[in-house]
């Protein structure tokens, strides 16, 4: 399907080029990124919907006529997190023959079928089978969002706007919170099936395609199209430089010859084995361990957690407060990322996660509470169950301003343009592996060391992050895509400072500058 671009005229050649403000500049690329994220958004609303399934198949007493034992219940928490990798694998693949756009609008169809699936679901199979096709689905969107975000956006507000990402996720998550809260999840599905068609028309109607995509399909008019109006809604003269300049790296790329003739296979092979590839992917990887391990499965149980330790207040209320601080801390990622820079959140956010896990630990081992509760059986602490409630939503803040969101945003900021969606897809992939099994194992930790121990366990796992990202985690916010490349080709080295002002160079790995 056709984009309709505005705003957009022929010039000529001796007419000077008119000046666009940044504002104006910027105001595009937030617009198609917002679209973008109404997918995510979806995706987000799938994530948080087994919290409120498991207190509903737990509760004999609830008159749902599904019920599940406790094993089945711990593969609710994470079913869909397994099935995410093998969608991430694929979403690689697709992504390039078919397009940025083109595979974000197919991914709503799998999404609608799901909800469906959920909502008149009648045996156990049906919920596993529709949480299996959301995992899957969710995998598909994974490298045609994140390679779409760094195609389409200048550096000088790419780390913001890829963190908006993550927001739109704990959106959808704490949107599907709220929901809970009053209504059954049946109800819960049907209005969620509205939400793919809202992002399939925005999609069709609003988000151009990537400009590079375009250009490595030869499709030159509408690249300037797209590029014109990302830059603002300017005219294709004004995009001249920069459009020139995106086709020659492409064009001058050796591996995009190669991947044209003969041994083609061989020589993509030999991209993954380089240290361009290996160095940042080790570095995502260990960046999903750390995130994973903690607030994932803490935010899965919320419900049974909150009333283990016998809080105050409902324990659906308790899980929305957590949802919020989650999207809290997200909008504050969003708005300090280009100042503070991705270093110094990363540090914050783990050191916050370290303490209030500590705190958590600490106040389960004083008080003797030993085994995860049903929320039916909910035991009454008195004032003391505060320090526990505020001590694990406060574990979400920090976990989410930063330590979650870093390893999304890394995935479109370090791998270079010859390798960006097969390894966006499978760094992806393996993301979701320890969601899995950080979901899957929460029990058996606990069964293992105590319900205190799972919490000292997470914050020790934090600890080990916040020193190892300390010595290897490199300053991005504001740098190039290219400073970047050097930097894991050893052309080059970045310092640890935030770079506000965007620098013109030359380009030999395919990246825009501004």
């Amino acid at each position: 399907m056709s984009v309709t671009y505005y705003f957009i005229e022929t010039e000529k050649e001796n007419e000077p080029k008119p000046k666009v403000s940044p504002v104006r500049k910027a105001l595009p690329q937030i617009i198609a990124v917002s679209v973008k994220n109404v997918l995510l958004f979806a995706f987000g609303m799938t994530l948080g919907f087994p919290t409120i399934l498991i207190p509903s198949f737990s509760d004999s007493k609830s008159g749902e006529r599904i019920t599940l034992d406790q094993d089945a219940i711990s593969w609710i928490s994470s079913v869909n997190l397994l099935c995410v990798p093998l969608g991430c694998l694929l979403s690689g693949v697709i992504t390039q023959p078919l397009g940025r756009r083109r595979a974000m609008q197919l991914v709503n169809i799998p999404f609608l079928a799901a909800w469906l699936l959920f909502h008149y679901a009648t045996e156990p199979w049906h919920v596993f089978l529709a949480l299996c096709i959301t995992g899957f689905s969710g995998g598909l969107l994974e490298a045609p969002v994140l390679t779409y975000v760094a195609e389409i956006t200048e550096p000088s507000i790419r780390g913001a706007l890829s963190s908006t990402s993550t927001l739109a996720i704990n959106t959808g998550i704490l949107t599907s919170y709220f929901l809970g809260t009053f209504l059954k999840w049946r109800n819960i599905a049907l209005i969620n099936a509205t939400i793919p068609f809202v992002s399939f028309i925005l999609l069709t109607l609003i988000a151009p395609e990537s400009p590079y995509w375009l250009i490595s399909k030869n499709r030159l008019a509408e690249a300037k199209k797209s590029l014109a109006w990302l830059r603002g809604w300017t005219t294709e003269c004004n995009i001249e430089e920069e459009f020139n300049r995106i086709a020659e790296n492409l064009e001058n790329n050796p591996m995009t010859k190669k991947w044209m003739g003969k041994g083609a296979l061989i020589e993509q092979l030999k991209l993954y084995l380089k240290p361009t590839f290996l160095k940042p992917f080790a570095l995502i990887i260990f960046c999903f361990c750390i995130g994973n391990f903690g607030n994932t499965p803490v935010a899965v149980y919320s419900v049974n957690i909150f009333a283990s330790f016998g809080v105050s207040i409902n324990p659906y209320t308790g899980t929305l407060c957590l949802g919020m601080a989650q999207l809290l801390a997200v909008l504050t990622c969003v708005l300090l990322i280009k100042f503070l820079g991705k270093r110094w959140l990363v540090i914050i956010s783990l050191t916050g996660v370290i303490i209030t896990f500590f705190a958590t630990a600490l106040y389960t081992f004083l008080n003797k509470v030993e085994y995860i509760q049903d929320v039916t059986k909910q035991s009454n602490m008195g004032v003391t169950s505060w320090i526990p409630l505020c001590s694990v939503i406060a574990s979400a803040y920090f976990s989410y301003l930063c330590i979650k969101a870093i390893p999304w945003i890394l995935i479109g900021e370090l791998f270079n343009n010859d390798i960006r969606s097969i390894a966006a897809g499978v760094s992806a992939a393996i993301g979701y592996v320890f969601g899995f099994v950080a979901n899957k194992t929460f029990l058996n930790i606990i069964q293992l060391v105590g319900f205190s121990g799972v919490f000292w366990v997470y914050s020790c796992v934090a600890a080990g992050g916040l020193v190892a990202l300390y010595f290897v985690l490199p300053e991005t916010e504001g740098k190039t895509l290219e400073e970047i490349f050097d930097h894991y080709a050893g052309r080059g080295k970045l310092d640890n400072r935030v770079c506000r002002v965007t620098r013109l160079k030359n380009s030999s790995n395919g990246i825009e500058m501004t």
